[in-house]
C-alpha cells in the first residue's frame, strides 16, 4: 500500500492564550481535524517569517499565526501586533513565490476560546480539502 500524502496545517500558538485555547478545546472534547500540527512559541511575536517559509518548503498545506485575543492585548505588551506586521509583509512575498497567499492564516485566540481554535482548524482543513 502507497503512502498518500496529505498536507498538514502547522499551527504557530502562543504560550498564553492561543496554545492555551487549544488545550482547552481539547479537554473541552472539541473535535478538529487531525491533520493539524501545533508548535507552541512564547509569543506570535516572536515568529520570523523564516519560520512560516520553511514550514511551507517542508510541505505545509497551510500555516496558522495565532495569538493573543485582542490584539495590543499581548502579554508581552506589543507581540501580537508584530505578529500581525510580519504576516502582513509576508503575505505579498508568498504570492512572489507562486504560494496562495490564503494559506497563511492569522488568528486571535484567547484561552477561553476552544471553540473558536476548533473553528479556525476546520476552516483550514476544509480549504485543504481543495488543494
Amino acid at each position: 500500500m502507497a503512502d498518500t500524502f496529505e498536507p498538514l496545517i502547522i499551527a504557530l500558538c502562543c504560550n498564553w492564550c492561543s496554545y492555551a485555547g487549544a488545550d482547552f478545546a481539547g479537554v473541552s472534547r472539541l473535535a478538529y481535524p487531525p491533520q493539524v500540527r501545533i508548535i507552541r512559541t512564547m509569543c506570535a511575536g516572536r515568529i520570523h517569517p523564516k519560520f512560516i517559509l520553511h514550514a511551507f518548503e517542508q510541505g505545509a498545506g497551510q500555516v496558522l499565526v495565532s495569538g493573543c485575543h485582542p490584539p495590543g492585548d499581548c502579554h508581552y505588551v506589543s507581540g501580537n501586533l508584530r505578529a500581525k506586521e510580519r504576516v502582513e509583509k509576508l503575505w505579498p512575498k508568498l504570492a512572489e513565490l507562486g504560494i496562495d497567499p490564503s494559506r497563511l492564516r492569522l488568528a486571535w485566540i484567547s484561552a477561553t476560546e476552544g471553540r473558536a481554535f476548533q473553528q479556525v482548524i476546520q476552516e483550514m482543513a476544509a480549504a485543504l480539502e481543495g488543494v
